[in-house]
C-alpha cells in the first residue's frame, strides 16, 4: 500500500506572531511506510520518487509488430491482468514495476525525458533482460560499494566524535595509520578527515534524506 506524503498540511489556527520559515527537517517522501512494509527491502516505491520503478504501459498500435516477438510479463510469472505497483523477485534480484492495465495488448515502457533518463533506461533494460531469461545486471538504484564504504566511515567518525575522540585518533583507527601530533596538521590524513567530518555532519544536518532519493542526480 502506498501512503500519502507525510508533509500533508495540518488544520488548525496558527499563532499570528509566528514567522513561517523553511525547515530542513520538514517534508516527506512518497514511499511505503515502515508501518505497512513487512520487509523494507521489498517496499513499493512510487514512480515519482524512484527512477528505478519501471512504468509498463500498453504499446501504441502503430508500434506493435508481432514479427519482433513481443515479450509478456508472464515470463516473470505475473498474471496478464496485473496492474498497479508490482514487485518481481528472483532470488536477490528485485524489479519494481508500475503496470497500467494492458487489456491484452503488447507492452512497452514509458521513459520520461528528464535528468534521470539514463537511470530509467538502465532499469527498463534490466526488466527486458529478465523477460529474456538473461542476467539483469546491476541495479541502478543501489548504492555503489565505494559509497557504502564512505557512509560507514562517516558513521564511525560520528561515533568517535560523540565519544570525545580526536580526529587524529579516529583517523588512526579508520585508516590504520598512526600520525604524531606534530605531523598531524600537515599530513594528508588531516585533510582527508576534515572532508570526512564535513560529509558526516552534513548527513546529520538532513543530508541523509538524499539517500532516500538515490540516485538523486538532477534532483
Amino acid at each position: 500500500m502506498i501512503v500519502p506524503p507525510f508533509s500533508a498540511p495540518r488544520s488548525g489556527p496558527r499563532c499570528p506572531r509566528q514567522t513561517p520559515k523553511p525547515s530542513p527537517g520538514a517534508g516527506g517522501c512518497d514511499f511505503e511506510s515502515v508501518r505497512t512494509a513487512l520487509n523494507p527491502r521489498t517496499a513499493r516505491w512510487t514512480v515519482a520518487v524512484s527512477p528505478a520503478v519501471i512504468a509498463v504501459v500498453r504499446l501504441p498500435t502503430a508500434l506493435a509488430d508481432a514479427a519482433y516477438h513481443p515479450v509478456s510479463l508472464a515470463r516473470a510469472e505475473l498474471p496478464p491482468d496485473m496492474a498497479g505497483e508490482v514487485l518481481v523477485e528472483q532470488g536477490e534480484m528485485i524489479l519494481r514495476l508500475y503496470v497500467l492495465p494492458p487489456d491484452g495488448a503488447q507492452l512497452g515502457v514509458l521513459l520520461p525525458l528528464d535528468a534521470l533518463f539514463e537511470v530509467r533506461v538502465q532499469a527498463a533494460l534490466r526488466l527486458w533482460r529478465v523477460l529474456m531469461d538473461r542476467r539483469p545486471g546491476r541495479d541502478p538504484a543501489c548504492l555503489s560499494s565505494d559509497r557504502i564504504r564512505r557512509l560507514i566511515l562517516a558513521l564511525r567518525t560520528l561515533d568517535g566524535l560523540d565519544d570525545g575522540v580526536s580526529q587524529r585518533e579516529i583517523a588512526g583507527v579508520l585508516f590504520g595509520r598512526e600520525v604524531s601530533a606534530g605531523d598531524w596538521l600537515s599530513h594528508d590524513l588531516h585533510f582527508r578527515m576534515k572532508r570526512l567530518v564535513r560529509f558526516a555532519r552534513g548527513l546529520t544536518d538532513g543530508g541523509y534524506r538524499r539517500l532516500l532519493l538515490h540516485p538523486f542526480r538532477g534532483r
